[in-house]
């Protein structure tokens, strides 16, 4: 029997989760990390604490599974996109980690949008947007405010690829990370060099990875001072894996054209799976390759999802008690009594792409109740993620059911309107945590005991939930979703109306 390790290297902790050949979690453990804020809209890490708790992640999971180290065989890290560092010949820190929730680089943001540059194209069909999380926003704010670490880095990546160069030595970028985030083109020439040169920050171009490597490919076995970190015999395999969320997909055994997945937390994600390119306004990009081989990945997300129960449980504070909630607002009927929400309260991703636009909350009255609102927020929610679900269909991604993951799945009441308000099935594998599971998918293919991701799907993710929609409710739903598609245009009006 051999056993592979899936690395999740989130914002809070970094789990490492033992798996067997057929999916089977044997052990997991975590080790917490600090995030270090500033004003500014600054979130900064350390990467050596990244480092760290990798060790002792890993080697607890291997004393808590009683599996041996020799058994093995391989391990595959995904980690948080867009979480940027600057690092020394040695790959050492010269700079805090800009994490992927810093958007200190708005106005760099603007400058990569305003080049027009082609390799533009993947986002909005040009039209955006560019986000201050992605990586050239924040490596042209480096160079901009902080051009002594600028010059000095020898390498300028995420930390997918901290990790990789400290596991093995070799310093390779991840086709995902770099796919999504970093304008990369593998059926385009690759590199965005005319962006940059636009930017006047062609120099970046030297300091990134010179290598790309698909998810799934080896990278290489473990250095000698790794494996000692780790605790783990160098024969293990350091397989690429990419970025949490889109690794989720293969944990969620979202893989063929037709498909979606919702990878739910404090905002949504959906990636649809096709054939062929659909560059649209409104939706985020199609990125050729990011996860397989000669497929493409359509995406779209929603700001503020999970962050709006968390904003409600605030403003409740400690007599608000969630699942008490959840289970009276089970009870209401669609529709909440009339109460509707605009789920926009930290703008919106797709498909407007407007920062700026913000929530609201229409129809209340003295009649409701904490319950009215909870379930409110719960259907804005549905409806912003069927806004998505709809222009995707437009782009030619409809799907057949949603594929969800995270930790939103397990409310019931939170599945059924998500399944209503879209008029959809919504399915939840048996493993919950989507990017650990599609980690180690991806090592026990590059460690050859499956031929392909598809094939490590099979094997590794099993079925659980399925949620079918209420037909009754879906037509209630159907004609409320009217009115919650008038809010947007209209909260934009007062918005302009008000602009100085």
């Amino acid at each position: 029997m051999a056993y592979v390790v899936g690395i999740d290297g989130g914002t809070e902790s970094l789990r490492a989760t033992l798996f067997d050949l057929r999916g089977r979690r044997i052990a997991s453990a975590s080790s917490a990390y600090p995030t270090r804020f500033a004003p500014g809209a600054r979130a900064e890490q350390d990467p050596e604490d990244w480092w760290t708790a990798l060790g002792r992640a890993v080697r607890q999971v291997v004393s808590d599974s009683g599996v041996a180290a020799h058994e093995i065989a391989a391990l595959c890290a995904t980690t948080t996109c867009c979480t940027v560092v600057a690092l020394d010949a040695a790959a050492r820190p010269l700079h805090p980690a800009i994490i992927w929730m810093d958007v200190r680089a708005g106005r760099e943001a603007d400058a990569v949008l305003a080049t027009g540059d082609p390799a533009l194209a993947i986002n909005g069909a040009g039209h955006g947007p560019v986000s201050a999380e992605w990586m050239i926003p924040k490596a042209l704010w480096l160079h901009r405010h902080e051009p002594d670490t600028f010059r000095a880095a020898h390498t300028i990546c995420e930390y997918q690829d901290f990790l990789t160069w400290r596991l093995t030595g070799r310093r390779a970028a991840s086709l995902n990370n770099a796919s999504i985030r970093w304008h990369y083109r593998s059926d385009a020439g690759g590199w965005p060099d005319s962006l940059l040169a636009a930017l006047d920050l062609s120099e970046l171009r030297a300091k990134w990875p010179a290598e790309v490597l698909a998810p799934g490919a080896v990278v290489g076995p473990l250095a000698a001072r790794a494996a000692e970190h780790l605790g783990l015999p160098e024969t293990v395999l350091v397989v690429q894996g990419g970025a949490d969320a889109l690794i989720g997909m293969i944990g969620l055994a979202v893989a063929k054209p037709g498909q979606l997945a919702l990878i739910t937390g404090s905002s949504h994600l959906q990636f649809a799976v096709g054939e062929t390119a659909a560059h649209v306004p409104g939706l985020w990009g199609t990125y050729r390759d990011a996860v397989y081989p000669g497929r493409t990945i359509l995406e779209g997300g929603q700001t503020s999802t999970g962050s709006i129960v968390a904003w409600l449980r605030r403003l409740g504070g400690e007599a608000l008690d969630l699942d008490a909630l959840n289970a009276e607002a089970a009870r209401l009927e669609p529709g909440a009594d009339g109460l509707l929400v605009l789920d926009h309260f930290q703008g919106n991703r797709t498909p407007y792409t407007d920062p700026l636009s913000r929530g609201a909350i229409t129809g209340l009255s003295l009649h409701h109740t904490a319950a009215h609102l909870f379930r409110a927020v719960l259907e804005g929610i549905g409806f912003g993620t069927r806004a998505i679900v709809d222009r995707m269909a437009e782009a030619g991604s409809g799907a057949a059911e949603i594929t969800a993951g995270g930790g939103a799945t397990r409310s019931a009441l939170w599945l059924q309107i998500h399944a209503d308000t879209a008029g959809l099935p919504v399915v939840v594998p048996e493993v919950a945590e989507a990017p650990s599971l599609g980690a180690a998918v991806l090592a026990a293919h590059g460690a050859g005991h499956f031929p392909s991701i598809d094939d490590g799907i099979a094997a590794m993710v099993r079925p659980g939930r399925r949620v079918e929609p209420i037909p009754a409710n879906v037509r209630r739903y159907d004609e409320i979703y009217q009115r919650y598609a008038a809010l947007y245009p209209a909260m934009r009006s007062l918005r302009e109306a008000a602009a100085p």
